[in-house]
């Protein structure tokens, strides 16, 4: 097989403009590395050696696509990953939103991003123990990656996966089983796990509070803009956006308001 470990200039500019147009993730000159070993083990897996002829296959094939962008993506998480951001969703945002809503009824929520499942799950286990009745919620999941939400939908984690899950709440909501442990079904049954490109509109309205996290560093600023519109045409009147600790929407055209809160800064559709 020939070594595409160097992928030359023009063949480097096709699968940038490609992988841009079809899921807003920036390639540029300094993670082109990162692309170039992706792309090579993917055409491993598949028995090619042509560079250009993968191109052109992943062009005519939806599947195939799919599969190539789930191959360059990166899938780093962990359960309760940034716990201030939980503290803050705990002690400030679920009580802003019982508060404004009024009535009890059911909060819903977006995990943009999911990966493996662990972010949806750490809501989904929070929620249970801070919600009171008769208040609900329900967790929409998604991800770019086929081969991720496939791991989440299980709900199964290895013993070296389960750092940051509080020990009481891993008895109470986890059972052991060879090799790891196993969710429960009640809280699965909190989440939808589904496919999305954030280059494309969800058709989710009415959102609570959006989860998205860590991803948007993969975006230029026009496709943070665009992603950040489609967020806030998705959700509903006075919510809330946690995106990465790490970033931020300063400088950029958007309507959210931003918040710090004792425990850690987010953002708020303030209308």
């Amino acid at each position: 097989m020939a070594d595409v470990a160097f992928l030359d200039d023009a063949n480097f500019n096709l699968y940038r403009e490609l992988i841009y147009a079809e899921s807003g993730i920036t390639f540029t000159p300094t993670n082109r590395s990162i692309l170039e070993s992706r792309l090579k083990e993917r055409l491993r897996e598949k028995g090619l050696d042509s560079v250009r002829g993968y191109y052109d296959k992943i062009k005519g094939d939806v599947g195939e696509l799919k599969g190539f962008l789930d191959s360059i993506t990166t899938n780093l998480t962990r359960f309760f990953r940034n716990q201030a951001q939980f503290d803050a969703f705990q002690h400030h945002v679920i009580p802003e939103i019982m508060k404004i809503r009024g009535i009890p009824g059911t909060i819903r929520i977006w995990s943009a991003g999911c990966s493996t499942g662990e972010e949806p799950y750490s809501l989904a286990m929070l929620l249970n123990e801070i919600v009171p009745k008769p208040w609900n919620f329900e967790i929409l999941a998604s991800d770019i990656s086929l081969k991720c939400l496939m791991t989440a939908k299980e709900g199964f984690y290895a013993d070296n996966r389960l750092e940051g899950i509080p020990a009481d709440y891993l008895a109470k909501y986890f059972d052991k089983v060879d090799g790891g442990y196993k969710i429960h079904a009640d809280i699965q049954a909190k989440i939808k796990f589904d496919y999305h490109n954030l280059k494309n509109d969800s058709q989710q309205r009415n959102l609570d509070i959006v989860f998205c996290r860590n991803v948007i560093i993969y975006f230029d600023d026009a496709a943070q803009a665009a992603v950040m519109k489609r967020f806030w045409d998705s959700m509903a009147s006075k919510s809330f956006l946690f995106i990465g600790h790490s970033e931020s929407l300063f400088g950029m055209d958007t309507k959210f308001e931003f918040v710090k809160t004792e425990w850690a800064t987010l953002y708020r559709k303030n209308i």
